[in-house]
């Protein structure tokens, strides 16, 4: 937790960009039947019935201090997928970076080894070397800023039926643009002095015994 608390205040480094890294998942929803348009007096009307005929994923890459969001689309979320998203981001987003300093949660996919499943030794080993990985604790992906544009993202461009794969892409790449267009910004103000009093439980408790210091 204090190793991320430690990132976030460095200053901006456009040659050495923070980017909070994360995923997310939308499942399609196709009406059975089709909705009764809106008219004077009554909103649109949908059926209770409906179906799925599949599960998109989405990459977040959201750098906090130039206000710069990336959003990738793709239909599965595998350590290859992943890796690819990894690459992309190294390539392509960030080409002239000396180094990119990424966050990320702990789940199974983010590993470094991920890369070694995707891309022969020399790549793998070429994109690790232009990252410097940061991961949030267990159960504190919170603490991962890409979690608060997921949040908004789900909240402003999910909140309806989306049936397909190509109108997912056209929903999320709407609303990247229209979120960097406005350089909505994350007011990040949890600090590892704030962590060390609000969350107490989570460090040791120090006492002396016989003039020697233990924990327990």
């Amino acid at each position: 937790m204090e190793d991320t608390l430690e990132v976030y205040p460095r200053p901006y480094d456009a040659q050495r960009p923070l980017v909070c890294f994360d995923e997310g998942t939308k499942p399609l929803v196709q009406d059975i039947r089709t909705p009764l348009p809106a008219a004077a007096g009554r909103p649109e009307r949908l059926d209770y019935a409906y179906e799925r005929p599949g599960t998109e994923n989405l990459f977040m890459m959201f750098e906090p201090l130039a206000s710069r969001r990336e959003v990738l689309v793709t239909e599965r979320r595998t350590a290859v997928d992943d890796a690819e998203a990894i690459q992309h981001l190294v390539d392509v987003s960030y080409p002239s970076a000396e180094k990119i300093v990424l966050m990320q949660d702990n789940l199974n996919t983010h590993k470094l080894a991920s890369l070694y499943e995707a891309f022969p030794p020399e790549e793998a080993r070429r994109l690790i070397d232009k990252l410097e990985v940061h991961y949030t604790p267990k159960h504190g992906s919170w603490l991962n800023m890409a979690e608060i544009e997921l949040g908004v993202w789900r909240g402003q461009c999910l909140d309806r039926r989306i049936p397909d794969f190509p109108t997912f892409t056209s929903e999320v790449t709407a609303w990247q643009r229209a979120r960097h267009a406005a350089q909505v910004k994350v007011d990040w103000q949890f600090t590892t002095a704030d962590a060390r009093v609000k969350l107490t439980r989570l460090y040791p408790i120090l006492k002396p015994v016989k003039n020697k210091w233990t924990s327990h």
